[in-house]
């Protein structure tokens, strides 16, 4: 299909797609260019306000899309029954004390004021009060100004601003608004019926200043008593905000009104494609913002388009071809050679924005740090550049909650032209469905479209012999695999200078079995056709044939699991065979499923899954282009990971490409490489159920932090005063318990961020410690995450 340059690498075209082993299918229908408008995800935004969603740049691991950090941990405070005691109690007190001053029971409350004031306005006396009516006056304001001292300071006992903030403010709005009004108008209510004193104190200190005459005038006393109204809700508008509750209300007024003109932005927004009209492609820009508008494009076509966007600026031939693409198609430009533009059906969430795939979100555990709790955990090809390790029993989601959404985001890369993915699986398992993918594999099924290479699509005898002989022998633990690439090699190098090609896997099987026949046929080939180094590489075998430690017959028998009737339409290597390759993955972005025949094959489907993933580890090692990211996914990696693999896994990070196993548990791998393994994947995963001996490993891997301990030791309190030990004899008598007191010490120690004993007993159903590492080198703590997508 016409990809307008944009995917096909130098000298490689769509000729180049794997074909199956027989007569080729059908050619499939052309793509449809004016497909259903889309949705990023289910039940999520349009794409126009999926671009618009910011993606703040946090820690590795986060889910980016819409993020909102959580607001710093605040320190631990009273509790609520403490504060709503305290306020009880300041309310309860200051009643009392202002009761007690209005019946004067408390002595010497006018002596401050008399200091003060004139002599002739009291009567004579300490309790004398006032004999004129500037006395009365003065003791009204002063009266005032006590009530306003004694009300800051209960509310200063009470705690009153914090039991505001954490019951009221705390609910925002329109809690807050409406809560802050109906306690303006009790205020309001209690001023006006004298019970605060405040009107009359302000009309006194009114009329000492502007004198008695200004009470002449209605208007006068009505503007003080609108001032007085207004002074006393002031406090509880500034404290509702009813400004801004206000203006929010006028906003979504505004904003339902359905002719309201939108005020244009002073820059283009994302869906307006800057870039575009930054590099003078305007006309471009404007179709595709017509596109995203009008719902023609869904998230993949963004993605898709974007990719080749910034693929396409160092090369101004794909850029011109480009801009024509998208000018006569639109979001149906650099198409994926599949013609597809999105998946049937999506199972999580993603964002190819940023290429995440949200797996989970973090719980709100002591063992994660307080600004993840709560945050969404993603997956994106940043991590698995890494490499994934995950590990746990049947069961635990492994397949559903991990692969399944992994898979199903790489292959939405592919479709933006942006990533690679070979799946392997048991025939039946949650890969995804066969619409999904490229090329379907099903060794052993008779139906299947698609033929495997056993050689990686390579024509060097050498590399074809290292790679076989890894999937054949490689856990094989007291065989030296390089021994058996040699021995491959002497067969396959003298094979192919007379036939063209490798052999098949009968031929092969004979000829590693050593059979007469099969081996002096060669010879005379070889012989006739001049082929004297090949020929000495074949003597060179028959003289080892049989020696001590020689690896032919392991070789032959593991080379017998794949004779076997149900695989003899496969692995063909004729001139008329076009198995699928690895080597396609170099420079296409396909989505590739291979199933494999893991229970009525058990031992095969475990060669095979070595075998790929030793050619895997070694094509992509050779690539000469690594802008393609190429990902592996291995559903179940039991008794396939060897020394030589472990190597190959360190090596992805380095050349763009990256794996993801899994484990039912860790002793499915040699005991030697448990630690090299460990090591090598940058990112590992604990799921709910692993024993101790895996959480040991674990452990070990996620290592040690220092944390802040409190240990309190209570000592008995001796006491040497009669008084005071009939009081303590007093109080045991009543509680049970000695007279104690608490010795509290503050220390700092390493301790292990997960134990064995936690990992295996403490990580609830549907949940997993996962930890990641990005191709960078930073690094995200072992986090606790629910599994919910």
């Amino acid at each position: 299909m016409d990809t307008e340059g944009t995917y096909d690498a130098r000298g490689t075209g769509a000729e180049r797609v794997p074909r199956p082993a027989g007569p080729p299918p059908a050619a499939p229908p052309p793509p449809t260019y004016a497909p259903q408008p889309r949705r990023p995800a289910a039940d999520g935004p349009g794409v126009e306000e999926w671009l618009r969603t910011p993606r703040p740049v946090r820690e590795p691991g986060v889910w980016r899309y819409g993020h909102v950090p959580r607001p710093p941990e605040k320190p631990e405070g009273v509790s609520d029954r403490s504060l709503l005691v305290g306020v009880l109690i300041s309310v309860l007190s200051g009643l009392l004390l202002w009761s007690l001053w209005r019946n004067g029971y408390i002595p010497y409350r006018l002596v401050p004021l008399k200091l003060f004031t004139p002599g002739d306005w009291w009567y004579a006396g300490t309790f004398g009060g006032p004999r004129t009516i500037e006395g009365a006056d003065a003791l009204t304001v002063y009266e005032a100004v006590l009530f306003g001292l004694l009300v800051y300071g209960c509310g200063r006992l009470g705690n009153w601003p914090e039991i505001f903030r954490r019951h009221v403010a705390g609910r925002g709005q329109p809690f807050l608004g409406l809560a802050t009004a109906a306690g303006g108008a009790l205020a309001e209510l209690l001023v006006w019926k004298d019970a605060v004193p405040l009107v009359r104190p302000v009309l006194i200190l009114v009329a000492s200043v502007a004198g008695g005459e200004i009470y002449q005038s209605q208007t006068v006393v009505n503007v003080i008593y609108a001032l007085i109204a207004l002074g006393v809700l002031w406090p509880f508008a500034r404290l509702g905000r009813w400004r801004e509750l206000a203006a929010a209300r006028r906003g979504r007024a505004a904003a339902a009104v359905p002719d309201a003109p939108a005020a244009p932005p002073d820059a283009p927004t994302p869906e307006q494609w800057p870039e575009l009209r930054e590099a003078g492609m305007r006309d471009a820009a404007e179709t595709l913002t017509a596109e995203v508008r009008t719902g023609r494009m869904n998230d993949v076509d963004v993605a898709r388009l974007r990719h080749a966007w910034s693929v396409g600026r160092g090369h101004p031939e794909r850029l011109a071809a480009l801009t024509e693409a998208v000018l006569r198609t639109g979001g149906a430009a650099a198409l994926h050679p599949s013609g597809a533009r999105d998946l049937a059906r999506r199972t999580v969430r993603h964002d190819l924005l940023t290429g995440q795939v949200r797996i989970g979100s973090c719980t709100d555990d002591p063992h994660n740090p307080y600004a993840r709790r709560g945050s969404g955990v993603a997956l994106e090809p940043a991590l698995l550049g890494t490499s994934l390790l995950a590990v746990g029993p049947p069961g635990a989601g492994k397949s559903a909650r991990l692969v399944r959404p992994v898979v199903e985001s790489l292959a939405l890369q592919a479709l933006a032209g942006r990533a690679a993915v070979l799946a392997v699986g048991g025939a039946g398992g949650e890969l995804g469905p066969d619409d999904a993918f490229d090329v379907v594999v099903r060794i052993g099924d008779p139906a299947s479209v698609h033929d495997f290479d056993l050689y990686g699509g390579t024509t060097d005898p050498d590399e074809a012999a290292g790679v076989l002989a890894e999937g054949l022998v490689g856990d094989v633990t007291h065989l030296d695999s390089r021994r058996a690439a040699t021995v491959l090699a002497q067969l396959l190098g003298p094979y192919r200078a007379v036939h063209g090609h490798f052999p098949g896997v009968p031929a092969l099987r004979e000829l590693l079995d050593g059979d007469t026949a099969a081996i002096d046929a060669l010879r005379e080939a070889l012989g006739a056709g001049g082929h004297q180094s090949m020929l000495r590489e074949l003597e060179a075998r028959t003289r080892q044939k049989g020696g001590a430690g020689d690896p032919g017959p392991v070789l032959a028998d593991r080379i017998a699991l794949l004779d076997r009737p149900a695989f003899a339409p496969f692995f063909a290597t004729g001139d008329q065979a076009r198995p699928f390759s690895l080597r396609s993955l170099e420079h296409l972005p396909l989505r590739v499923r291979i199933d494999l025949p893991e229970r009525a094959h058990a031992e095969a489907s475990r060669l095979l899954t070595r075998l790929v993933l030793a050619q895997f580890t070694a094509v992509t090692a050779a690539r000469t282009d690594r802008s393609l990211f190429v990902c592996l996914v291995l559903d179940d990696a039991t008794h396939t990971v060897t020394a030589e693999t472990v190597r190959g896994i360190r090596r992805l990070r380095s050349v763009n490409a990256g794996a993801l196993l899994t484990l039912r548990t860790v002793d499915d791998v040699p005991e030697g490489l448990h630690t090299a393994l460990l090591g090598a994947v940058g990112c590992c995963m604990a799921f709910s159920g692993v024993t101790t001996w895996d959480g040991k490993r674990f452990a070990e891997v996620w290592g040690k932090e220092w944390v802040e301990t409190r240990e309190v030791a209570q000592h008995a309190v001796f006491a040497d005063q009669p008084f005071t030990r009939a009081l303590h004899g007093l109080r045991k008598l009543v509680t049970g318990k000695a007279v104690t007191r608490d010795a509290v010490t503050v220390r700092r120690v390493e301790r292990e961020r997960w134990s064995a004993s936690e990992l295996a007993y403490q990580v609830p159903p549907g949940h997993a410690v996962l930890s990641v590492t990005t191709v960078e080198g930073e690094h995200a703590p072992p986090l606790l995450v629910t599994l919910d997508g």
